[in-house]
């Protein structure tokens, strides 16, 4: 044991060598330009230095400089935004030269900004973008195959009147919206409950990689589909994507960078590893526009840029969009249960990202209260988006939080400016229209990649299980193989569930069409119910991950105090009374003490019951 005096010694030692380790990191922030591998992406494995964030979460940067840098987190979100959209509109059987597919694409963008706006703001207030997710495409699809759901044949379509077909897809939407906002009603209470904590005790690693895995798998039909309109083109993109994400992404050009303490300065900047969908869809967009100025593509081939200008022409300069434009929504059982599997799957992604996010901004840990006050306004985004008629829900888009790590801007301002953006960009019916005119390859090509790498997030979960164990090899095989086999046999043979109840019918038929609901339910039974370790099933290594996180709050690495996940209102009234420790949703929601309540409450119970049974 070490006497008091040692234990100062030693405790005045190791402060001595964290402020050098912090002063020999400023001192590498202020060398020369000159120096030829310095770069704004170059980080430490362990940790970050304040040198290595230009703005932190609770800082703000000047007016200009947020605009700026808002509008570059929009453009990194451009492609999963308009790639979701492209998949959707044909399975609302909406005709290819309709208007309303920009009209989607723009209530897209509109939702997707009141949502940050509301992440940012209410919720977990980390610097995080809402968007369109690939997760609710698959109860989407499950709930659109059915055979009530199913296209007009084109000749019926070509017959119609425009009123006939605004109604043929409106009615379709007004389902959708109905599923999503009643579905997200469930995630709302989620966040205001709590029961995230709880939840996530059951969700184990072994649940989580076929849940995951599988969004990205199931639509490997209509990634095959949108890209062989010309797989040449579709190569010709996957290829560009593969070049500047990956071979080019270290590679930095001169770039201007701005500090608090230098001013502007050139600095290398690595704009391959910035923007590369967006360069992506650019470059091949011009190759297709130079193939069609030179005649080299048919009248008819979907690679031609000219395919779908008259939709700019028919499209209004300005189309505010607003609550219910489809028309009231509806609403059945089985299509609302069949998009609560996607809930669960995106409330767990999300879980992740806001780890994540914080991780990366050198923020906090999220406490218990942001966690769940980010699936409450992730819920109310959903209802939104619901009401508006977007055609899908909001969650966390990982792309936009791994820019943190490259951009080091983690401003919350910042990311508000960028929610601004997308709904003044959203109010402009022409740049819906204009994303339109993407040839239909360019965007198979990128939906190929995005969702190769969805799957491959889901199964790099692997890494926390025990391989070796055949109990984990056999819960994870079958849960990947019935996840894709039973929706797959569903899909191809509608109508086969049938027990003399329509509602009955079609909530199975939803519920077995849907490949992340089969293959996390599978996955959850077995790994749940069949004996093994912790270490076996990967929680002792999932737990171990979960304390890293758990950093101090005077941790060198968090360059923001643990103020970030204040409400920006309010805190005087929240901090005074007591009873905002019991609000899972409150800055000062205590966990320890709501649950510790409880237990006594249960003990208090079940003496009482004891008692009641010696008395009989």
């Amino acid at each position: 044991m070490l006497s008091a005096t040692e234990e100062d010694l030693q405790e005045n030692w190791q402060i001595r060598m964290r402020e050098d380790e912090t002063n020999i990191a400023e001192k590498e922030i202020h060398t020369t330009v000159d120096e030829p591998k310095e770069s704004i992406v170059q980080s430490k494995d362990k940790g970050r230095v304040r040198g290595d964030i230009l703005y932190t979460v609770d800082e703000v940067p000047r007016w200009y400089l947020c605009v700026v840098l808002g509008i570059q987190q929009y453009l990194m979100m451009l492609g999963s935004t308009v790639a979701c959209s492209y998949l959707l509109t044909p399975k609302l059987c909406i005709p290819e030269s309709d208007p309303a597919r920009g009209y989607i694409t723009s209530t897209i963008f509109f939702v997707s900004g009141l949502g940050t706006l509301i992440q940012s703001t209410f919720g977990t207030r980390l610097p995080i973008i809402q968007g369109p997710s690939f997760i609710f495409l698959a109860p989407i699809f499950a709930i659109l195959s059915l055979p009530q759901w199913k296209c007009p044949s084109e000749e019926e379509m070509l017959s119609a009147t425009e009123e006939e077909v605004q109604e043929i897809w409106q009615i379709r939407m007004r389902e959708i919206q109905g599923a999503i906002i009643v579905a997200s009603i469930f995630e709302m209470v989620i966040g205001l409950t709590g029961v995230i904590g709880i939840m996530l005790q059951w969700l184990t690693p072994l649940v989580i990689v076929p849940t995951i895995a599988l969004i990205g798998l199931s639509f490997f039909e209509e990634a095959a589909s949108t890209a062989s309109k010309n797989w040449g083109i579709a190569i010709i993109t996957i290829f560009l994507l593969v070049l500047f994400s990956q071979y080019l992404g270290n590679i930095n050009i001169p770039g201007c960078s701005y500090s608090r303490e230098r001013g502007w300065k050139i600095k290398q900047i690595p704009f391959f590893k910035l923007f590369p969908v967006l360069l992506t869809i650019v470059t091949a967009w011009v190759i297709c526009f130079i193939l069609t100025a030179a005649g080299a593509l048919r009248s008819t081939n979907s690679a031609r840029t000219d395919l779908h200008v008259q939709t700019m022409y028919s499209s209004p300069w300005f189309r505010f969009p607003y609550p219910g434009q489809w028309g009231l929504p509806t609403v059945r059982i089985g299509a609302v249960l069949g998009m609560f599997a996607g809930m669960l799957a995106s409330v767990l992604e999300s879980v992740g990202d806001y780890y994540a996010c914080a991780r990366l901004a050198c923020a906090p840990t999220p406490p218990p209260s942001a966690i769940n006050r980010g699936i409450f306004a992730e819920g109310i985004s959903c209802i939104i988006s619901g009401i508006w008629g977007s055609g899908g829900a909001m969650t966390s888009y990982s792309q936009n939080i791994g820019a943190i790590g490259i951009t080091k801007v983690a401003s919350r301002r910042v990311f508000q400016y960028s929610a601004v953006a997308m709904m003044i960009f959203a109010v402009l019916g022409k740049f819906g229209a204009f994303l339109n005119t993407i040839p239909e390859p360019i965007i198979g090509g990128i939906i190929c990649v995005m969702l190769a790498m969805v799957t491959g997030a889901g199964i790099s979960n692997v890494q926390f299980i025990d391989l070796h164990s055949s109990r984990n090899i056999f819960i994870l095989g079958l849960s990947l193989f019935m996840g894709i086999a039973i929706p797959k046999w569903f899909n191809g043979h509608p109508g086969t569930i049938d027990i003399g109840n329509n509602v009955a019918n079609q909530l199975i038929t939803v519920i077995l069409s849907t490949s992340v609901f089969v293959g996390g339910l599978i996955a959850f039974v077995l790994d749940n119910s069949i004996p093994g370790t912790d270490e076996e099933r990967g929680l002792m290594k999932w737990r171990e991950q979960g304390l890293e996180h758990n950093e101090s709050e005077g941790d060198q690495w968090t360059l923001s105090s643990p103020s970030t996940y204040d409400l920006s209102f309010g805190m005087n009234v929240i901090k005074r009374y007591k009873i905002f420790k019991y609000i899972p949703i409150s800055p000062t929601y205590d966990q320890n003490i709501f649950y510790g309540n409880v237990r006594s409450l249960l003990k208090k119970i079940k003496p009482q019951k004891d008692n009641n049974r010696n008395i009989d």
